[in-house]
């Protein structure tokens, strides 16, 4: 059974990476699937994630979570901003390569 979603991205968004290729920022996953760490803290299961952040100046998305963790953890103290980056980056898995299996299509 194929299962169709809907997702809006910034038209400048990167074409989503083969899986397994590096991580180039196309915000497909995020904006399709929440991850663990989303579902824990906003409490919901489906994109797009809220903390889905897109770089204007570098044309491409990133996870706020790791980017700027105290933006959406407003009780977090500065000192462990550092600490929340890391683990993070860990539970998303950063840097290890596009895990999303989501096949994008173009809308016309």
């Amino acid at each position: 059974m194929t299962v169709t979603r809907t997702v809006s991205l910034h038209r400048s968004a990167p074409a989503k990476p083969s899986p397994g290729a590096p991580c180039n920022g196309c915000g497909v996953c995020c904006a399709a699937e929440t991850c663990p760490a989303g579902r824990l803290l906003f409490r919901q299961a489906r994109g797009p994630c809220p903390a889905l952040d897109w770089q204007d100046g570098a044309g491409h998305y990133r996870c706020g979570l790791v980017t700027n963790p105290g933006r959406y953890l407003r009780w977090l103290p500065r000192t462990w901003q550092g600490a929340a980056e890391r683990l993070f980056r860990r539970w998303i898995a950063a840097g290890q390569g596009c895990d999303s299996e989501i096949e994008e299509v173009q809308a016309e």
